[in-house]
């Protein structure tokens, strides 16, 4: 049997030991895991990559634990603006939307631009009118409400000031759900998904829609999902400058992902994570932050989840 697996990642940011309680740290872990055995599950029935990480996104989306979906955070209008991504390796296929309210799974919404549109990038009404054609169905705000979230953005309204949920200074940018997957076909791809930034304003948008900043995925080198300071992945073009240091330098996977997140990445300011794989399920976790909620499976049995450096 060729061999599979696949790698999530729930955020990364200022996670130190201690600071959550035992009860939502096993919260935590218990949604990684769900989503997790969801794709592998996809994957160990001989399905595509594209659907293994679709479906664990879309499960990471559905909890509230997760910026992203259900748990997505409030702008400074007080609404939710969501953006998702989803790419396939084989033949470079991709689809993203950013600023759309009211969808319950953006991910879902990101794949139909990819396969139902001849374009790979929708925003904010336009995405939302594509979602219409398509026959979403919106959700009302209450679904999207958590107490937790709304009181993050208390703390900092009416301010200039953003923040993330995974973070504890009031400056940090962290949150996003991801997943990438390698199927028994060598296919690989990347998923991605994020609400954004606490408090957020002027229709910004992160790395996390935009292909080859947070979501990349080619089968000849990786497919990566990224999470972290958006401003700083952006510049960086992250997710593919993981995959062109391995095509254009020869460097293995691991290589090629710690370069990134340890070295480059920081020496333009930035901080955070990714989630990487290649066609030959090889898996890379690197992140330069206190922590990063992560979780993987391989068809060789080897299996991690974590939320703190080790």
């Amino acid at each position: 049997m060729t061999k599979f697996s696949i790698a999530i990642h729930g955020g990364a940011g200022t996670l130190v030991k201690g600071l959550m309680t035992q009860e939502l740290e096993t919260q935590y872990k218990e949604a990684l895991r769900n989503a997790l055995d969801a794709g592998y599950a996809v994957l160990n029935g001989g399905g595509t990559s594209l659907d293994a990480v679709e479906t664990s996104v879309m499960l990471l989306e559905d909890s509230p634990l997760f910026n992203a979906g259900k748990g997505a955070v409030f702008t400074a209008d007080g609404t939710h603006e969501m953006d998702a991504a989803i790419m396939e390796g084989k033949n470079l296929n991709a689809g993203a939307v950013t600023l759309i309210t009211g969808i319950k799974n953006p991910v879902r919404l990101a794949r139909d631009v990819m396969e139902k549109s001849d374009h790979v990038f929708l925003a904010g009404d336009g995405a939302m009118r594509f979602a219409k054609v398509n026959g979403y169905t919106l959700e009302n705000e209450d679904y999207f409400y958590d107490e937790v979230r709304y009181q993050q953005w208390q703390g900092i309204k009416d301010s200039k000031t953003f923040q993330l949920d995974h973070s504890v200074k009031k400056d940090g940018k962290f949150g996003t759900v991801g997943a990438v997957a390698c199927d028994v076909h060598g296919n690989i791809a990347a998923a991605t998904s994020t609400g954004g930034m606490t408090n957020k304003r002027w229709g910004r948008v992160g790395d996390s829609p935009m292909i080859g900043a947070g979501n990349y995925a080619n089968n000849r080198t990786c497919a990566v999902s990224c999470t972290g300071s958006g401003e700083y992945f952006i510049r960086g073009v992250v997710a593919y400058d993981v995959s062109c240091l391995m095509e254009y330098k020869g460097m293995t996977l691991q290589e090629a992902a710690s370069e990134v997140i340890q070295n480059r990445v920081l020496k333009i300011g930035g901080d955070g994570g990714l989630i990487a794989v290649d066609a030959n399920a090889n898996i890379a976790m690197p992140f330069n932050t206190e922590g990063m909620y992560r979780a993987f499976a391989t068809s060789e049995g080897k299996r991690g989840l974590g939320i703190y450096k080790d």
